[in-house]
């Protein structure tokens, strides 16, 4: 029998008004693994209606930073205690290899703990409003906040946006991915735990079409903060621009790397492969186009193909795999077709372009590393995300070159530049049109540390002093320090008015 998870309103676990649940799979077994309830239009309403009265009555927008970062806290150290639990239910949901997942997981407690210590120690402003006045300026909490988080990293990307969200006083409603509910739902039975007020956080896990869609336009919300897919962003936007609610969207990506000939050989082929195949391709920031400088174009081909040549596919819970299957069987058709159109466009599959041969690979949502070479900048493969194991090796003259391949792309979130000479490390840094770049890495990142794109990868800021400010509005409070009398109608002295 599959455990079964509920929805999460008001403090209570319940059964979908309808009753219905949802399967979630294993995608490296093609089994289901997990039975969810599947949330309707209803119970999200009823979801934002305990946040919103958790809201008003101040159970948690009332508390003092300083309280409300001693929940956080708590909720960290109750975190660590389950990375091992939520690794293997992440790796379960996604495929996403288990020495992936602890390694990730184990960065999470530290977005509680950050955002708490910036809820104690922003300050307001008092700026100078002239003689005989005092204003000062406060940040405060938007309302209700309703996050929609993607498949691809369920616990990361939630915690990116529900730390800050909740520092700042915030109420939220929380509705995760269909492929991957299960940790975001043990999440907030942490937070529960470590004393957050009923209603303060609400998990309508269901699908895109109607739950997603049913929260994105609720009249009422503070903010709708998404991350995902480009056109689904373009949906929700809209659809909570009806009701005027301010929107955050990280979305989709082309992430460049961009090899310079100076760079050590193996380091860069390492850093490559690192940001070409982790979590299977599958992230928004996955380094989807390795530019390489023309000297070193072939010796970095050769040695980088063979390297994803001999990557070890295997069940996602073995310590030794280093890559698991896709999320599910759509997304490896999506990426199967996508190599298959490079293929007919005229561009050279150097390695990987099918699924593994090993019978004991059968049953799973498996596709093999894929290089493609012979790649222009008219060709499918080039301008569209595939979100999967699939990366293209380009050439480029000089730095004027890489510089206009990397910014030739609808999207605009993240790029890597390697090379042992720090000017143009900076030089090129400064002349990407993206959100996030790292110089000699990629993939990084911290709860101090602001991300986000423009473009096609969508608006907002997560992370950092601007990731907490976004949860918030200022409120401007101005005060008559004269102690005069002042009629304006009724009086014959001298008018002011400023």
């Amino acid at each position: 029998m599959l455990e079964t998870y509920r929805l999460l309103i008001d403090g209570e676990e319940r059964d979908a008004a309808s009753g219905a649940f949802f399967d979630v799979e294993n995608p490296a077994s093609g089994r289901p693994a997990f039975s969810v309830a599947d949330a309707t239009e209803q119970d999200v309403a009823s979801a934002v209606e305990a946040a919103r009265v958790a809201f008003v009555d101040g159970r948690w927008s009332g508390q003092r930073p300083r309280e409300r970062a001693r929940v956080l806290n708590r909720a960290a150290a109750l975190l660590a205690d389950d990375i091992d639990v939520l690794a293997r239910l992440e790796t379960t949901q996604v495929g996403r290899p288990i020495r992936e997942m602890r390694s990730q997981l184990q960065r999470l407690p530290e977005w509680l703990e950050y955002f708490g210590a910036v809820a104690q120690t922003l300050e307001g402003r008092v700026p100078d409003f002239g003689s005989g006045y005092l204003n000062y300026i406060q940040r405060v909490p938007l309302g209700v906040a309703a996050l929609i988080t993607p498949w691809n990293h369920p616990l990361l990307i939630l915690m990116k946006k529900l730390s800050a969200a909740l520092a700042a006083g915030n109420t939220v409603v929380v509705k995760p991915s269909e492929l991957a509910p299960v940790t975001p739902i043990l999440l907030a039975g942490i937070l529960a735990r470590a004393g957050l007020p009923r209603g303060v956080l609400n998990v309508v896990p269901g699908s895109g079409t109607r739950a997603g869609k049913a929260l994105a336009s609720s009249p009422g919300l503070g903010k709708v903060d998404l991350t995902g897919g480009t056109q689904t962003g373009r949906a929700v936007a809209m659809a909570a621009g009806g009701n005027l609610v301010p929107v955050a969207a990280e979305l989709g990506g082309k992430a460049p790397v961009i090899i310079f000939a100076d760079a050590p050989l193996g380091r860069t082929v390492a850093g490559a492969l690192f940001a070409a195949f982790i979590a299977s391709g599958q992230t928004c920031v996955q380094g989807a186009r390795l530019l390489v400088h023309r000297p070193i174009f072939e010796d970095f081909t050769e040695l980088f193909v063979q390297h994803a040549s001999a990557l070890r596919l295997g069940d996602p819970l073995m310590q030794e795999t280093q890559v698991g299957p896709m999320v599910s069987e759509g997304q490896r058709q999506k990426v199967a077709d996508a190599v298959l159109r490079a293929r007919d466009q005229g561009a050279a599959i150097l390695c990987g372009g099918a699924e593994p041969s090993d019978p004991a690979l059968a049953s799973g949502y498996y596709y093999r590393p894929t290089v493609i070479g012979n790649v222009s900048t008219d060709m499918d493969v080039w301008q569209e995300e595939v979100f999967g194991p699939v990366t293209l090796l380009v050439p480029f003259e000089d730095e004027a070159d890489a510089i206009r391949l990397a910014n030739d792309s609808q999207y605009d979130l993240a790029a890597s530049v390697w090379t042992q000479d720090a000017a143009r490390g900076h030089r090129v840094a400064d002349h990407l049109d993206v959100g996030i770049v790292w110089i000699n890495d990629h993939h990084r990142v911290d709860p101090a540390s602001v991300w986000g794109g423009t473009k096609n990868s969508g608006i907002g800021r997560e992370n950092g002093i601007e990731g907490y400010l976004s949860y918030t509005q200022s409120k401007s409070v101005i005060v008559s320090t004269t102690g005069e009398d002042f009629d304006w109608f009724g009086s014959s002295e001298q008018l002011r008015y400023s």
